[in-house]
């Protein structure tokens, strides 16, 4: 098992984020915002300069949190499926060098304005196009895991479930957010959904889970079902409605020896220091705080670090 995190939450300055990560002890990082830009779009000269600072730093990035299939991107759209490919092929050289054996991926926005995303034309365009993301993937010996999310397979375990088994590839794998149900709908039996339950989807996809983020946040807002998502406020690991003891618990029983990726979403909002600290003071605060404070979360649920 492992610790590391979505760096870019402590600054979106590279080397802050090394720096970051070395205080808490940590040895990776999963990029995401590098300087403004992602692995895919870094220039030679930018890239090369993020791989002297990681080898000077002893430092690691053992995923790529791509935006490839993601929330933004429309399932029946060329543009942002070539979008994806684009970010997808430019980022495979780059994650070879640097031993990068995952890449976040996800399966689309789902258009509910528009039509139910429980249509079989749809999802069998969504099936066709992630297999092919995939099967690139697989060509260059990376996983592509998929995080629950805004997408096709965050509405709902059983959505993820088809989406496997549809998708059908070994290579496909699911990357598992603790926090990302607790504000998606469960899009399961009749409107309105409720929000979804973060053990049940767990419990439900954990045999396919490879990787996991540590998110947390409670739902402030009641069922709308003409928004994407109800509103939420984001909490440490542990203080919200993402069962994220329950989880990880079950995670050490079940001997898992994954990373467990933070993802905080705090912002500048949990800071008890100094008063006068400046927003990115408290951004980067923020981030070593809930690192330290997930180790005890894991120490507490009876994890050996």
């Amino acid at each position: 098992m492992f610790l590391t995190g979505f760096a870019d939450e402590a600054s979106a300055d590279f080397a802050t984020q090394i720096k970051a990560t070395k205080e808490l002890g940590w040895k990776y990082i999963e990029c995401r915002n590098i300087n403004g830009k992602n692995l895919a779009t870094l220039t030679d000269e930018e890239f090369d300069a993020m791989c002297a600072q990681l080898s000077q730093a002893g430092v690691s990035i053992n995923c790529f949190g791509s935006g490839v299939a993601n929330w933004g991107k429309h399932p029946r759209s060329d543009a942002d499926f070539q979008a994806s490919l684009d970010e997808l092929n430019g980022a495979l050289p780059r994650m070879k060098k640097l031993g990068i054996k995952i890449m976040r991926g996800m399966s689309f926005k789902t258009p509910f304005q528009e039509e139910e995303p429980d249509n079989p034309e749809l999802e069998a365009i969504i099936f066709k196009k992630v297999r092919q993301l995939v099967e690139i993937c697989a060509d260059n010996g990376i996983i592509y895991g998929h995080e629950n999310c805004m997408n096709y397979g965050g509405l709902s375990f059983r959505h993820t479930l088809k989406l496997l088994e549809k998708v059908n590839h070994e290579n496909l794998k699911l990357i598992y957010d603790t926090g990302n149900p607790t504000f998606n709908y469960r899009w399961i039996g009749e409107k309105p959904y409720p929000t979804q339950s973060s053990w049940e989807f767990y419990r439900n996809v954990r045999d396919y889970v490879v990787y996991v983020h540590i998110k947390d946040a409670i739902c402030v807002e009641e069922s709308r079902m003409d928004c994407v998502r109800p509103k939420c406020e984001f909490t440490y690991a542990g203080d919200g409605e993402g069962d994220v003891r329950a989880i990880v618990t079950d995670l050490r029983k079940r001997g898992y020896d994954g990373g467990f990726s933070m993802e905080p979403h705090l912002g500048a909002v949990y800071h008890d220091g100094n008063a006068q600290a400046s927003p990115d003071e408290i951004r980067y605060a923020n981030y070593v705080n809930y690192g330290r404070r997930f180790e005890q979360l894991l120490r507490d649920c009876g994890w050996s670090l």
